[in-house]
């Protein structure tokens, strides 16, 4: 019975890279720019990221989320508010995105009419490890009240991640958050990471975010010769 659950598993992982191969070659023709962003329930990446929205919205781009939830349409109807293009997905049950999910919600789209895609993940530090979603880049999400060994426990998610986001710096000193050793437990994970410290409260820390996000989006129409927008 192992191998055959590990036959299965190879079998579904290995169907969802190839789909999110095509997907990935989809985005950088249209030149959007992709996140996918993963943490636990409760880490802020609804708050984090309607921020960031709006405030690439005021700066003139066009922005868009598609949002995955076991049951409801909260965070959809929370990150509409920033007046960006969002669709829900709503997964039944099921602890994670995968790449026919989002290319099935993706029909009817242009993507041509886009510069940012953020993908706002099922809140599980598990199961989402395995899916590539086609982004260009996966940000895990932890904030200061879930404890500075949250690394240590979920290594792999860490370790698959491009960034990794600390978010509700202004709750840090309430919390009493030892900073120092949840960075040092981040890159014992993945020394490569790149670590930001973010409010969506006060907006601490979310510009250095979104100017991040602007780098790499240049960098991919730079590598991919497709026409920048502004």
């Amino acid at each position: 019975m192992t191998t055959r659950y590990l036959e299965i598993r190879q079998g579904v992982l290995s169907k969802n890279d190839r789909l999110a191969a095509d997907l990935r070659a989809r985005f950088a023709q249209a030149g959007v720019f992709v996140m996918n962003v993963v943490s636990s329930p409760g880490a802020g990446k609804t708050a984090l990221l309607e921020r960031v929205l709006r405030e690439l919205r005021a700066a003139g781009w066009r922005v868009a989320a598609v949002v995955g939830d076991l049951q409801t349409d909260n965070d959809a109807r929370r990150l509409a508010r920033s007046g960006a293009l969002v669709s829900q997905i709503t997964t039944d049950g099921m602890c994670h995105l995968e790449v026919d999910l989002v290319t099935d919600k993706l029909a009817g789209w242009d993507l041509n009419a886009l510069d940012f895609l953020f993908i706002e993940n099922v809140g599980n530090l598990v199961c989402p490890t395995w899916y590539d979603l086609g982004e260009d880049v996966r940000a895990v999400l932890l904030s200061v009240a879930e404890g500075e060994d949250k690394p240590l426990k979920y290594p792999v998610m860490f370790h698959s991640s491009d960034i990794a986001v600390i978010t509700k710096m202004d709750l840090a000193e309430a919390c009493e958050c030892d900073l120092t050793a949840m960075r040092e437990n981040i890159l014992s994970v993945q020394p490569a990471i790149r670590i930001f410290e973010t409010s969506a409260k006060t907006g601490a820390g979310v510009p250095v975010l979104i100017e991040f996000i602007l780098q790499q989006r240049a960098a991919k129409l730079a590598s991919t010769s497709v026409p920048p927008t502004a």
